[in-house]
Order: C-alpha cells, then structure tokens, then sequence
C-alpha cells in the first residue's frame, strides 16, 4: 500500500485521540486495580445506580465469545483496528476522524488487558431496581461513542445527497 492510503490529512488527529483514549484507559484500569485497589473494596457504590466493581471479561461486549482464546481476540482487535486506521486514512471530516480514534484506542487498550492479563478489566456498573447494565470501563464507552459518531456521520451524509438530489 502506498504511503498516502495509509496517511491521510487528519491521520494525525486519529491517531492523537486514540493514543488519548488508550492512556486515559490504562490510567485508569491501572489506577484502579494498583492504587485504589478494587478487588479488595467492591462494590464501591457511587450513587444509587452506579457502583465499582471488578470483572474480568474474557469475552467482548456483554461476554459474547467468551469461550474464545484470548489470542484469537487480540488478533482480531489488532486487524480490525487495521482496517479501521486505513478507513480513516481515507476520512475527510473531523467527526470521523474523532469516531475512528475512539474505537481504535478502545479496542487496542482492551486487546492489551488480554495480553497482560487474559482478560479485559471492567469497572463501572450501572442498575437501577431490578435493572443491571453490563459492567464496562472506559475502553468500551470510547468504542461504544465512536460507532455513535460513525453512525451519525453516515446518516447526515446520507441526508445530504438526499438534499442534493443524489439518494
């Protein structure tokens, strides 16, 4: 591939937010289970729905794949997050740069908790009543608001060359 396919004009803010998103998750994970020490003081209850709690997911979102070898995740992090950087190699607008950062960094600091760890460290948990969310950590939120963000682009796209005339 030549140099240009991989090296866009917002290449350098794709790559700043997902170093951001990525730093800010291991300071985080790192912080949590070194420092606070969380597995020794959970739950931590924050607010009425809102707790901190240690999970070790060794599956990817909501535990799907669970049963899979951790290899086998970090390597299709590590190939999906390649394609992604050449996606947004190809990205003409801030919004997508941004979107592609956040899943990048996301998805490469979680595949790093499986290299180091054998799973990925999550920490906040959501309920109310009866109601449990999954727990997640930072990593997921930036994966999870850059699909958002992906989805929003392609919709206002799409509206546009509706607009103009080009559905």
């Amino acid at each position: 591939m030549s140099r240009s396919r991989l090296w866009g004009p917002l290449a350098p803010l794709v790559l700043a937010v997902a170093a951001l998103v990525f730093g800010f998750d291991q300071t985080n994970k790192w912080w949590m289970l070194f420092i606070y020490n969380i597995s020794e003081r959970q739950p931590v209850e924050i607010t009425s729905f809102l707790e901190l709690v240690l999970v070790w997911n060794k599956g990817v979102s909501y535990g799907l794949f669970s049963g899979h070898q951790q290899g086998f995740l970090i390597a299709m992090a590590l190939v999906i997050s390649v394609l992604l950087w050449v996606w947004a190699s190809r990205s003409e607008n801030r919004l997508g740069a941004w979107a592609f950062g956040l899943i990048i960094g996301g998805a490469l600091s979680n595949a790093l908790d499986r290299a180091v760890h054998g799973a990925v460290a999550d920490f906040f948990h959501f309920h109310l009543g009866r109601f449990s969310w999954y727990v997640f950590n930072i990593a997921d939120v930036a994966i999870v608001a850059g699909v958002a963000l992906l989805l929003y682009e392609s919709l206002m796209d799409r509206g546009a060359g509706a607009r103009r005339g080009n559905a």
